[in-house]
């Protein structure tokens, strides 16, 4: 048996409770991991309170990123030995059980090895902000070197990762954030330019900064003005979107395509275990040379796991503004 974090049925965060659960083994292709450390992203959030449709077992353990020490391997795992450290995501949806556990079985495909120069509490809280990221930036970005992003809210998860990622790729960053503290924050991951969305005039400041359009814009938020920042894009530039599934903002089609501009949604569970290990191998690349740091912003103790998902839930979706930084749980 082992101790876990799980649901007997949908509901709020305090519908999570600690308990024991019977401790996996690991199929074809897996391994066991002695987790460390998970992480709370806003899909855990909306797959226990049952905003999602999709398919989840019960009794659910939450959580879906994960770090710690492989404790054993399945028949046909290949990639890891007993005792390598990894970190990965992509647990607890399309039907996989989740990681906020003493133990997980996990498809290898879905981990990475953990450099050393990485905790086990920052290597969680690297992977999936990390791979959205990547994905956003590159895969669907198309970032090149010497081009113009923006992420608003460059002191969240998703955000923390695109300043620091686009700035290793050699872009030009801009972001924003609430008050002194966030803009210093913003300053300190890498932002050429961090504004105060709070006292700023961004739109006016970005075209300062970029007075022939942004290349990528990198949207965080749930609700978009697109009728703001179409017009802010460059010709032929691309704005990435990930959240906001109930949102219907207003769309100014007329400056959208006369510019050749691309609008691009994804969702980083439909992209493939190769696709990802991509992003997971330069994750843990840039993390080892020091380039790319996780950004926490709180760490519970892993009977407090209801109260890590309220925080995180009060500021996803309320925007409680008392959170920066990812929501980390320490299993030992």
């Amino acid at each position: 048996m082992m101790r876990a974090a799980y649901i007997t049925e949908t509901g709020p965060p305090e519908s999570i409770k600690l308990g024991e659960r019977p401790k996996p083994e690991p199929g074809p292709g897996q391994v066991l991991v002695r987790v460390a450390a998970t992480a709370f992203n806003p899909l855990d959030l909306y797959l226990r309170g049952g905003m999602v449709a999709m398919p989840i077992p019960m009794p659910y353990i939450v959580g879906s990123d994960l770090a710690g020490t492989v404790e054993a391997v399945g028949p046909g795992a290949r990639r890891f030995r007993p005792g390598d450290r990894v970190f990965g995501s992509n647990q607890g949806i399309l039907g996989r059980q989740g990681v906020t556990a003493e133990y997980a079985a996990v498809d290898e495909d879905y981990l990475y090895a953990t450099p050393s120069a990485l905790t086990d509490q920052g290597a969680a809280a690297l992977a999936l902000v990390g791979i959205t990221a990547h994905l956003g930036l590159f895969q669907f970005g198309r970032l090149r070197s010497g081009e113009t992003v923006y992420v608003p809210g460059g002191t969240g998860g998703v955000g923390s990762m695109v300043v620091q990622m686009a700035k290793i790729a050699g872009a030009r960053v801009a972001t924003s954030a609430g008050g002194p503290e966030g803009v210093a924050m913003a300053s300190a991951l890498g932002a050429d330019l961090a504004l105060d969305y709070k006292v700023e005039d961004v739109p006016a400041r970005l075209r300062d900064f970029a007075p022939d359009g942004v290349d990528v814009w990198f949207e965080t938020q749930r609700e978009p003005d697109f009728e703001v920042s179409i017009p802010l894009l460059r010709r032929r530039g691309r704005m990435i979107v990930t959240a906001g599934r109930t949102a219907k903002p207003v769309f100014p089609l007329g400056p959208f395509y006369t510019q050749d501009r691309s609008l691009l949604g994804f969702a980083m569970f439909n992209a493939t275990p190769d696709e990802q290990r991509v992003c997971g191998d330069d994750i843990a690349r840039w993390a080892a040379a020091g380039n790319l740091k996780p950004h926490i912003g709180r760490v519970f103790p892993f009977d407090e796991a209801a109260a890590a998902q309220r925080l995180l839930e009060d500021n996803t979706m309320h925007r409680a503004g008392t959170l920066r930084g990812k929501v980390v749980i320490a299993i030992a």
